[in-house]
């Protein structure tokens, strides 16, 4: 390996470290490096606050005079809560910038690069840029495509069941899948769930680990016609809560002032167009992307929701915990998925990884294909 690619994986770890805390920026590390020798490390801690670059610059000090910089994605070069990243690598005196990949906001998007390279320091990259994009799925597809990066979990038996014909389903799985569940939701922007789940299991949605000092996810419910009760556990727990409903019941809830009436919870509602009597779930994902700067949403819903979400193609990963146990074949299914008759019509997917986690069995799978 050589000591670019050292570097630059060195960067990827840095970034890690601000996963749970700088979003909805990216998660970026910086290494400084002179004669061979590392002087200075640093990573996005905070939204707002100084950039992975301008960290290791201030570590490093006058040292940075002649030094190559690594980061693991270009940077900045506008006006944003901080001061632009190219600004502060030139007056740094640095001589070379290697990057891991192009920054995918079309306010920087190559343009970093190119302030940099007028001011004569030379730049090398894209170096690993497939795995540098493995850092930020969800900012990526928010700058390209307007949505964000959507993860469906999904605690089930090993013949696929969620519940009992009851809906009992605490707990298929164990302590150990529930706390890993956990981290998902700290590095999520969001969590969503449908006004099923929530009536019937009453769930916080909030990230519940011990001495965690990172964000909490916005709690979004998909609720059609406005049936989330003000009692709801989720909506008296201080934080954000997005009720998303169709147009009539947002108006009559927004009328009614409901998020205005002794909740702990600060609750916005918010109207979806409706698609076939149903909220328009691409248009709740945009909505999610567009005014509340979602990257990763994690869904933690019912079948219905869940199989509406996979069959209008916008799941982009599924993480099944598998419980060593068989519910039945009159247990409720992982999805509804009707008009899945044929092989030619099934939902492709690609496993990622498989784990243990406790007891229970972790695939995570890439969503192929959606019809």
């Amino acid at each position: 390996m050589s000591q670019n690619d050292i570097h630059i994986r060195r960067c990827f770890a840095l970034a890690e470290q601000g996963r749970f805390t700088c979003r909805p920026n990216p998660v970026v590390g910086c290494v400084v490096v002179k004669d061979d020798k590392v002087l200075a490390e640093g990573w996005h801690q905070v939204a707002g606050q100084a950039h992975a670059e301008v960290c290791a610059l201030e570590q490093a000090g006058a040292e940075t005079v002649g030094s190559t910089v690594y980061v693991s994605l270009e940077p900045c070069v506008h006006q944003g809560r901080t001061g632009p990243c190219t600004e502060a690598l030139i007056q740094s005196g640095i001589t070379r910038l290697v990057y891991a990949m192009q920054d995918p906001n079309p306010l920087v998007a190559g343009k970093g690069l190119a302030r940099l390279r007028a001011a004569g320091i030379v730049v090398d990259g894209p170096l690993l840029p497939a795995e540098a994009a493995l850092l930020n799925p969800g900012f990526i597809k928010r700058m390209t495509m307007g949505l964000p990066y959507v993860r469906c979990k999904i605690g089930m038996s090993l013949d696929a069941r969620t519940a009992m014909p009851s809906g009992e389903s605490q707990w298929i799985t164990g302590a150990a899948a529930r706390t890993d569940v956990q981290w998902l939701r700290a590095r999520s922007c969001a969590v969503l769930t449908g006004v099923g789940t929530l009536l019937h299991d009453d769930p916080s949605l909030t990230v519940r680990l011990e001495n965690y000092q990172g964000l909490q996810p916005l709690r979004v419910i998909a609720d059609t016609s406005g049936r989330t009760p003000g009692r709801a556990k989720t909506m008296n727990i201080p934080g954000n809560v997005l009720l998303a409903c169709g147009p009539e019941a947002a108006r009559w809830l927004q009328q009614q002032e409901v998020c205005n009436s002794g909740l702990q919870a600060e609750c916005t509602v918010s109207a979806v167009p409706l698609l076939n009597g149903k909220l328009n779930l691409q248009k709740l994902l945009r909505l999610l992307a567009a005014d509340w700067s979602c990257n990763e949403v994690l869904v933690e819903a019912g079948a219905t929701l869940t199989g509406a979400l996979l069959q209008a193609g916008l799941v982009d990963e599924l993480v099944a915990y598998i419980a060593p146990a068989l519910l039945g074949d009159k247990a409720r299914p992982l999805a509804v998925l009707p008009g899945l008759e044929k092989l030619a019509d099934r939902i492709n997917l690609q496993f990622i990884d498989v784990a243990m986690v406790g007891e229970d069995c972790r695939i995570r799978s890439r969503v192929l294909t959606s019809h």
